[in-house]
Parts: C-alpha cells; structure tokens; sequence
C-alpha cells in the first residue's frame, strides 16, 4: 500500500500544480492594475460607473475603450444596457 501511494503521489501532485497554473493565469488575466483604474476614474461618465457597479471593472473599462475607439471612428455609440436601447428605440 505504501508503494502504490509512493508512486501515485508525485503524478496527482504535477497534476494539481497543472490545474493550479491554469487557475492562476485565469484569475490573472481578470485582474485589474493600479493603471486601468487610474484610467477609468480619470475618463468614466455616469454610465460607465453604472457599468461598474453591475459587471465590476474589467467589463467597464472594456465598454469605455469600446466606446471610446467608436468615437474616434465616427461610429455610432451603443449603450451596453438592454434598457438603454429600448428607451432608443
């Protein structure tokens, strides 16, 4: 028993740290640096902050760059919320 459990520790233990790797670069592609936040205060409008308090940071700050490469490309802007739109329309 103890010889089954000399060999199978090492291989269950590579697979953890793997399946840990794979956690960690998932949580460090959501994180968000002291940079992003200084930008979104510095530029954020009251939907933007909206969009904040309901997806949290990353989903906010992708919306204002999305929102942002629109106006400089003369493109109309679309609200990201369902009851904006329907209030457009």
């Amino acid at each position: 028993m103890q010889g089954l459990a000399v060999l199978l520790f090492p291989p269950v233990l590579m697979l953890f740290a793997l399946a840990m790797e794979k956690v960690q670069n998932g949580l460090d592609r959501l994180s968000v640096g002291r940079a992003h936040v200084e930008e979104f205060l510095d530029t954020a409008d009251e939907t933007d902050v909206n969009n904040l308090a309901k997806d949290g940071l990353p989903a906010a700050l992708d919306e204002l760059r999305q929102r942002r490469n629109n106006d400089e490309t003369g493109q109309p802007v679309i609200p990201a919320d369902s009851d904006a739109r329907n209030r457009a329309s």
